[in-house]
């Protein structure tokens, strides 16, 4: 049985910022390096079989964090695993696409040249079929982006996924034959410190 750990990237500059960050390659914030430690912290206690990253820098970043804390080897990264692409829309903030494109941007999206959910999808399908053959029944923790993982999580929901997958947060699922079982969905209970 493959159990897959997904994790959102650690918080980046332009997370804070409120710019699009889409495939730019864009370092972790301070704060992205602090929240890193917190999950690689919580996943120490457990026992993971490898962990796969997505090769932008605050994926990979991330990924290196809970290697380097927990021991778990870094099979590799891996630009499947990369953020959907989002086209002109990337390095922009709210303010700028109302400006450029209107209040209704969104309805443009894919005229911007937003990656679709079927080219995501597929990206998805050919890593997991490639993964699943060389470590299938491994546990392995999977890092990428919110804008890549929830489409994949909904998926195997059935239905969108309705909370923001949130910085550093953890997603369990499990297969059990052509189903993915959930056992954890956003968990940021590791992040609970920064909050007091």
């Amino acid at each position: 049985m493959t159990t897959l750990g997904l994790i959102r990237h650690g918080t980046t500059e332009w997370n804070l910022a409120g710019r699009m960050q889409g495939q730019m390659d864009t370092p972790l914030a301070e704060v992205g390096r602090i929240q890193a430690g917190l999950l690689a912290k919580r996943l120490a206690a457990e026992s993971w079989d490898g962990i796969l990253s997505s090769d932008l820098t605050r994926a990979r970043e991330t990924a290196e964090r809970i290697a380097e804390t927990t021991g778990t080897p870094l099979l590799g990264v891996d630009a499947r695993l990369r953020e959907r692409a989002f086209g002109l829309l990337e390095g922009t903030t709210v303010d700028e696409r109302i400006e450029r494109w209107g209040e209704h941007w969104r309805e443009l999206e894919l005229d911007l040249g937003m990656e679709n959910d079927e080219s995501l999808l597929r990206r998805w399908d050919s890593f997991l079929q490639e993964t699943e053959a060389e470590h299938g029944g491994k546990r392995l923790l999977i890092v990428s982006h919110g804008g890549y993982i929830a489409p994949v999580l909904a998926r195997y929901k059935g239905h969108t996924i309705e909370d923001h997958l949130k910085n550093t947060s953890l997603t369990v699922i499990q297969r059990h034959g052509e189903r993915w079982d959930f056992h954890l969905l956003n968990c940021t209970r590791h992040l609970d410190e920064l909050n007091h």
